[in-house]
């Protein structure tokens, strides 16, 4: 089963989303190069992440969920 479709609701993960959500929580405050480093990426990963180019391993999930404050659940749904 491709990574892109998940079991479960039914639905499949919305890449693009998830990288408009990543975004939102870096802010303006932090630089991609910043904010890659705190969650031990690199920068060109994160940007392709942002832009929905690339899904997100579970490794990165946690670490942006546990830098951030948000769930895993609403990085991947957008719902709590």
């Amino acid at each position: 089963m491709s990574m892109k479709h998940s079991k479960g609701r039914g639905r499949g993960i919305d890449w693009s989303a998830v990288g408009r959500r990543v975004r939102e929580l870096r802010g303006f405050d932090l630089t991609q190069s910043d904010f890659a480093s705190r969650i031990g990426v690199s920068q060109s990963y994160l940007s392709a992440v942002e832009h929905g180019r690339n899904e997100i391993g579970a490794e990165v999930l946690l670490a942006i969920s546990r830098d951030s404050g948000k769930s895993i659940e609403w990085l991947l749904t957008g719902e709590e």
